[in-house]
């Protein structure tokens, strides 16, 4: 996914910036990047994400991020859940693979992610 830097966050590596998709904020991990920038990047939830708490069900079927207090909120088409909990959330033409538990969920549905740890690596081309 294309992001364009909009603004440094409080915390060390903490970056704001906004998407075709909307906006959002997490840690970057890669070289700096610099105010206005466009980058391809992928994301990673870092933490274990709870179904029917941190993952629910959206009225929206449209591809979407926001930023909601401390958290931010991925809304895609849940693609598949292995019976492992590793999951994959549909973002337009990528996949974001997290980590999940809980009872099971439809997939192929719109749901939304809700995540206050986000990570952000400069996609390999």
């Amino acid at each position: 996914m294309k992001i364009t830097i909009t603004k440094y966050g409080l915390r060390k590596d903490e970056i704001l910036f906004n998407s075709s998709y909307g906006e959002g904020r997490g840690l970057w991990c890669g070289a700096a990047v610099t105010l206005g920038e466009e980058v391809e990047v992928e994301f990673e939830f870092i933490q274990f994400l709870m179904r029917w708490i941190d993952i629910l069900p959206s009225d929206s079927s449209e591809f979407s991020m926001r930023i909601d207090q401390d958290r931010v909120v991925f809304t895609g088409r849940l693609d598949n859940i292995e019976e492992d909990g590793t999951a994959f959330l549909q973002m337009g033409e990528g996949l974001i693979m997290f980590e999940c538990l809980g009872e099971p969920m439809a997939l192929g549905t719109f749901v939304e992610v809700r995540t206050a740890d986000v990570r952000i690596y400069p996609a390999a081309l």
